[in-house]
């Protein structure tokens, strides 16, 4: 993709430079004039003039190099003839040696040729203006004048092309590196995916029947209604985990169905009555204004949210949870607090996860026991600058 603005710069330092060129090119020639002695009359303006006109044109578009190159030693041969001077007679030489540069550095093909050809001859024709007989001497001055600096452009242009090749092949091998990078990636991707899929899904669907047969048995034998409530939950939260991984599953291959939406704050609710299920006390409580969050941070909470239940599962005591969302004008913040059972000694993966999808969204993490070292809190904070 081309960057505009860096293009218009680039654009307007060259046109800086080709007036800086031009501007050079007629503050030499015009002092190099100057210093003979010349007599001053309409003949010597005009010549001065002329060396200012045909200098300024060097800043003029490089497509015209080439009739800048020729309109060149054509003015210092007409001038030399108009003057009379002697064959030391200087001019416009800086001009002439700059655009034949430019000819050879920006034109192409015939033209390029021809422009060339159109130099050495104009050359030719100044020396023969000045006295000098057509000889070897003359020829092989006005070659060796033109040609060089011809050459010296052709040169850089060739130079800069082969830079420019070298790094677009450099980009390009680049590119190839990176497209096998993240095909090595999406291979791994889809081999994990498959994997998840035959091991986990197999064990999670056999929780699921194993669920389901036990919950047809307590209905028809009337059992437990604790035990019927708790097998329920067993089913259908394999249902949520199969669907939830099914959807992970698509995620890590590129194929997520747009219809699907992620759980958010407000599937929180249903999240905790699952629990109470199985006989645990958790206790919600949401205070303030609830705000609108983006999809993205929606669904983030929700996974926090998940993760500090099963990490108070895992480490605590029993007792009853209490999750707490509060609402404010300066941001959100969800807090749990458990009995604690034991050490929890580091953070462990699932509170690595959580502070990791805290930090994406410029979430604070504050967790810790409490005073008597017998409940854990945690929670994360979320500054909401505007509207999300």
């Amino acid at each position: 993709m081309i960057n505009v603005p860096s293009l218009s710069r680039a654009r307007t330092n060259l046109q800086r430079q080709s007036l800086l060129v031009a501007g050079v090119c007629a503050v030499a020639d015009v002092l190099s004039f100057l210093v003979q002695d010349l007599p001053v009359d309409g003949a010597w303006m005009m010549a001065l003039l002329g060396i200012v006109v045909v200098d300024a044109a060097l800043a003029s578009r490089t497509k015209w190099s080439g009739a800048v190159a020729v309109a060149a030693v054509v003015f210092n041969a007409a001038v030399a003839l108009l003057l009379g001077g002697p064959r030391t007679l200087r001019l416009n030489e800086t001009g002439i040696l700059v655009a034949s540069y430019r000819a050879g550095a920006w034109l192409r093909g015939r033209w390029a040729v021809a422009s060339l050809l159109g130099v050495i001859g104009g050359l030719v024709l100044a020396h023969l203006t000045r006295g000098y007989a057509l000889d070897w001497y003359v020829l092989v001055s006005a070659a060796k004048t033109g040609l060089i600096s011809w050459l010296v452009g052709r040169y850089t242009t060739s130079r800069r092309a082969y830079l420019d090749e070298m790094r677009r092949q450099a980009e390009q091998e680049e590119r190839e590196a990176q497209a096998e990078v993240d095909a090595a990636i999406a291979e791994d991707r889809a081999a994990i995916a498959r994997d998840l899929h035959d091991v986990i899904t197999h064990h999670v669907s056999a929780i699921s029947v194993h669920a389901g047969a036990a919950r047809l048995r307590l209905t028809r034998t009337e059992g437990d209604e604790s035990a019927l409530r708790s097998v329920r939950s067993v089913e259908d939260s394999s249902r949520t985990a199969l669907h939830d991984l099914r959807q992970m599953l698509d995620l890590l291959l590129g194929q997520r169905p747009h219809a699907d939406r992620d759980p958010g704050l407000a599937d929180i609710g249903a999240m905790l009555e699952r629990l109470r299920d199985t006989g645990l006390e958790v206790r919600l409580d949401v205070s303030g204004t609830p705000r609108d969050l983006s999809p993205q941070l929606d669904a983030a909470v929700f996974r926090i949210v998940q993760e500090m239940l099963t990490n108070a599962l895992r480490h605590g005591s029993g007792g009853p949870i209490e999750v707490a969302v509060r609402h404010a004008p300066e941001g959100l913040e969800i807090e749990t607090v458990n009995p604690l059972a034991g050490d929890v000694r580091d953070e462990g993966r699932g509170l690595a996860g959580i502070r990791a999808r805290a930090e994406e969204f410029g979430g604070v993490v504050d967790r810790g026991p409490g005073q008597d070292g017998k409940i854990w809190r945690t929670a994360v904070s979320f500054p909401l600058g505007g509207p999300q």
